[in-house]
């Protein structure tokens, strides 16, 4: 799922599984609606809409810096995240001194992406120049025509750290080998904890549980303290559950879907381990508390206000609960995620409009290149992001590997506001990164089931509700 860790979370961009929500047909009609009333043309210059236009014969090189072009891009920062659009601003003049032909156009919004506005937005063509998705969203940008294949401009002269950016990264926005996006931001899962609560319970904070049975033999601990304290929490409606349930089997190294695509995976062994242990936490120790059907944001309060000891999260949680509830950054820590067979990772790119000329194309290119993918610059000048106030030091994004990488570290240490060694377990046991299944909110939809069912019912059959969910996850398939 799920966003820049700092960028997302400051501005309240939703985590593509964990904040989507299943929204009124109606709601999607107005939205629609209203796009087309306000939004029907692209302000761009040279928006033709012409679906067969080839790439330019150099569209490997740079864009020359006397070329003139517009570019509409929206997620630009509004005027409520006073630091953010500071820094937007900042850099859009500073990409000016190399491109002073090239105007930036930024849309405010906020959120960046609602499903029924990014929906209705595809379908009336009304999408900016350069837009923004989840990385969940390729397939259904290319089912509305909506992306250029950028594969013909994108090399280590337009984007001199491409062999720096982590490849899977990268490969999330290929489709049959053609590159149709750039990396924004991205996450991984781990276990996120609550220090306070686990030297309270005589547990080592520097330690985190490794494995499910640590965690619900701290959970035991935490939960024992009493005064309404749970040990361990979790989701269970608004697809959050499902998508959590996927986190944990890809921990323990199941699949949700097989890799085909065509079937679902996940009524086997660890599907029921999984589920079996939320059961014996919730049941047989008590250590989940009483209130269930939970959805992002709930364990956010429960754990900012020292009610709940740990729960499967992204680093960038850490600051939606310092900036947003008034936690501290001190109070909270990180693990991989339970097994660290595999972790599921998410995370936000930018796309270019289908028809967009190649020198828009270019333009495009040379923003995303020095606003987001550039150590040292734009959202990674991490110096310039201590000085306004804005968090430093959390593990993600981490789009780097290599020289890249150990670059963005160091500056990212050497600025940071925050105890990084509270993550130390986290960033020292690095866990495969594995993509969301097809179809995800669909599927997440039918999981929230298996979720809600074995924490609402102490006599749940579980090995029903993995049938029943296999069963609807099979049909969501075969309907792709």
């Amino acid at each position: 799922m799920m966003i820049s860790s700092r960028l997302r979370t400051t501005r309240t961009f939703p985590r593509p599984s964990a904040h989507r929500r299943t929204l009124a047909v109606a709601a999607a009609a107005a939205t629609l609606a209203t796009l087309l009333a306000a939004c029907g043309t692209s302000s761009s210059d040279d928006d033709g809409g012409d679906d067969s236009k080839p790439a330019a014969a150099d569209a490997g090189a740079p864009l020359d810096p006397k070329t003139k072009v517009t570019l509409t891009i929206d997620c630009m920062p509004p005027a409520t995240k006073a630091a953010e659009l500071k820094e937007w601003k900042e850099d859009v003049a500073e990409f000016n001194k190399t491109y002073p032909n090239v105007t930036i156009q930024g849309k405010q919004t906020d959120p960046c992406l609602e499903p029924p506005r990014f929906t209705a937005m595809l379908k009336a063509k009304s999408q900016p120049d350069v837009f923004y998705t989840y990385f969940t969203d390729l397939q259904q940008v290319l089912d509305n025509d909506g992306a250029e294949d950028i594969s013909a401009y994108v090399n280590d002269k337009t984007l001199p750290a491409l062999k720096g950016i982590d490849p899977g990264v990268m490969d999330v926005m290929k489709k049959d080998g053609k590159q149709y996006g750039l990396p924004y931001s991205n996450y991984t899962m781990g276990l996120l904890i609550n220090r306070k609560l686990f030297e309270e319970a005589g547990l080592d904070p520097n330690t985190p549980p490794a494995t499910w049975e640590e965690v619900r033999t701290a959970a035991k601990k935490i939960a024992a303290l009493g005064k309404g304290v749970a040990g361990y929490g979790e989701y269970s409606a608004a697809n959050t559950g499902g998508w959590h349930f996927t986190a944990a089997t890809y921990g323990l190294g199941g699949e949700v879907v097989s890799a085909d695509g065509t079937k679902a995976a996940f009524n086997d062994e660890t599907g029921k381990q999984v589920v079996e242990n939320l059961r014996a936490m919730r049941w047989d120790d008590d250590s989940m508390g009483k209130t269930q059907l939970l959805k992002w944001g709930d364990l956010q309060k429960q754990m900012a206000a020292d009610k709940l000891g740990m729960f499967l999260a992204a680093p960038d949680d850490i600051t939606y609960m310092v900036q947003n509830l008034k936690a501290k950054y001190e109070n909270f820590g990180m693990g991989p995620i339970p097994g660290a067979k595999a972790t599921l990772f998410g995370g936000n790119d930018y796309m270019i409009k289908k028809g967009s000329s190649p020198d828009k194309i270019k333009a495009a290119i040379a923003w995303l290149n020095f606003k987001f993918l550039t150590p040292g610059k734009g959202q990674f000048d991490w110096a310039r992001t201590k000085a306004d106030g804005l968090p430093v030091g959390l593990p993600q994004p981490n789009l780097f590997t290599g020289d890249a990488k150990t670059q963005d570290d160091a500056t990212r240490g050497e600025n940071s506001t925050m105890p990084v060694e509270n993550f130390k377990a986290f960033m020292d046991n690095p866990v495969p990164g594995k993509a969301e299944p097809p179809k995800a909110q669909e599927i997440y939809k039918v999981l929230d089931n298996v979720m809600s069912g074995v924490l609402t019912n102490k006599n749940a059959d579980v090995a029903k509700l993995l049938s029943t969910a296999e069963t609807q996850v099979n049909q969501v398939l075969a309907n792709q």
